[in-house]
């Protein structure tokens, strides 16, 4: 079976990206890290975060978002987003080797990608006080789902 695909673009934050990296290699999900980081891929937080498991981690670093989609012409993508408001809970939509696209944890994706891709872009509900989860928790949040739905979960 395909593999889920985690994309981070521009992350800032060292440890999001660790427990990132960690949740792949738990997940057998690929991680591509887009653009520029706002870290060494050498942080020590980085790697803390990651704990032992960075020899597990399938990872793939790109220049911008066009070179990995022109890698791979014929790939889904879901672009994740606090700025818009279909949710991603309700539509039994991922397939095994989705790319699973979020931003950086200060802005989230740039506009005109969300704009370009307006049928592809899902939420997660925030029925609380806060417009958002932490990048790390999101992406567990999503990917989990996704595991879910193809039927991924099953520890043998």
């Amino acid at each position: 079976m395909q593999k889920f695909q985690i994309v981070l673009i521009e992350p800032e934050i060292p440890p999001n990206t660790g427990n990132i990296a960690r949740l792949c290699a738990a997940t057998g999900a690929v991680l591509h890290l887009v653009g520029k980081l706002g870290f060494s891929i050498a942080d020590r937080y980085l790697k803390r975060a990651g704990l032992d498991y960075w020899d597990k981690v399938e990872l793939k670093q790109w220049k911008d978002i066009e070179a990995l989609q022109q890698y791979y012409p014929d790939a889904r993508f879901w672009y994740l987003s606090t700025k818009v408001v279909r949710s991603c809970y309700d539509q039994g939509i991922y397939q095994p080797g989705d790319f699973l696209v979020f931003g950086k944890e200060t802005a989230g994706l740039p506009a005109d990608l969300l704009n370009a891709n307006q049928g592809r872009c899902l939420t997660i509900p925030m029925p609380g006080k806060v417009r958002s989860l932490n990048l790390s928790n999101a992406v567990a949040v999503v990917l989990y789902e996704a595991l879910r739905q193809t039927g991924q979960l099953s520890n043998t």
